[in-house]
């Protein structure tokens, strides 16, 4: 699988603070979130895992990458922004996975999933958009989504109807992200919103990591 030739490199986006008396060495916690992040389901990693003696269940895997608490980072100067969204179900609900993408280096640098799709919701995105990095210069690539520009123009942010070019780069991320849930499709089995948004952010930040 060409995801897991993705994992040498820094593991500094893993904060393990939260463990206290796991009986597992950090170095397979880590290996076992990258594992799960790069593509290889729970049941997959177990088994990698246990190829180095570590005996530990799905569940436990599933708890590394969420109490880690992973989100993308802050503070960058992006020129453009590939903005839109898709729809993500969760059992028989469907969500609407917002994601910004800068398109000059594929990072993502925020996503969320809301339960629905408005302007107001677009315009508290890029709110929390703008507080984590400097948009100042940056240029929106949106589609013809009226809610999408319509949220721009009130947030006082510049954008233009893009199309395929830079617009690619979000497409890119959307395709591998449904590739990469438990049904490689677009759908997450048994997960609240909750959990699913968490798995959502991690990726995200595997994804900058290794992009």
């Amino acid at each position: 699988m060409a995801e897991i030739a993705r994992l040498s490199g820094s593991s500094d986006w893993i904060d393990l603070d939260f463990v206290e008396r796991e009986r597992t060495p950090r170095r397979l916690m880590e290996l076992g979130i990258r594992l799960h992040l790069a593509g290889l389901s729970l049941l997959n990693t177990v088994r990698e895992l246990e190829r180095f003696g570590v005996e530990r269940s799905r569940k436990a895997v599933h708890d590394w990458v969420h109490k880690c608490d992973i989100q993308p980072t802050v503070d960058e100067e992006p020129n453009h922004v590939a903005l839109d969204e898709t729809v993500i179900q969760l059992n028989e609900h469907r969500y609407w996975l917002y994601t910004a993408v800068d398109p000059e280096t594929n990072n993502i640098p925020h996503i969320r999933l809301y339960s629905t799709t408005t302007t107001a919701l677009t315009e508290r995105f890029l709110h929390e958009l703008a507080e984590k990095h400097d948009l100042d210069d940056a240029m929106f690539l949106v589609d013809g989504t009226k809610h999408l520009q319509t949220a721009l123009r009130r947030s006082g942010l510049r954008f233009r109807y893009e199309k395929h070019g830079n617009r690619n780069a979000v497409e890119r991320v959307f395709r591998e992200i449904k590739r990469r849930t438990s049904s490689f499709s677009n759908c997450f089995s048994h997960a609240q919103p909750s959990t699913a948004e968490s798995w959502l952010q991690a990726f995200a930040v595997w994804h900058n990591a290794t992009n």
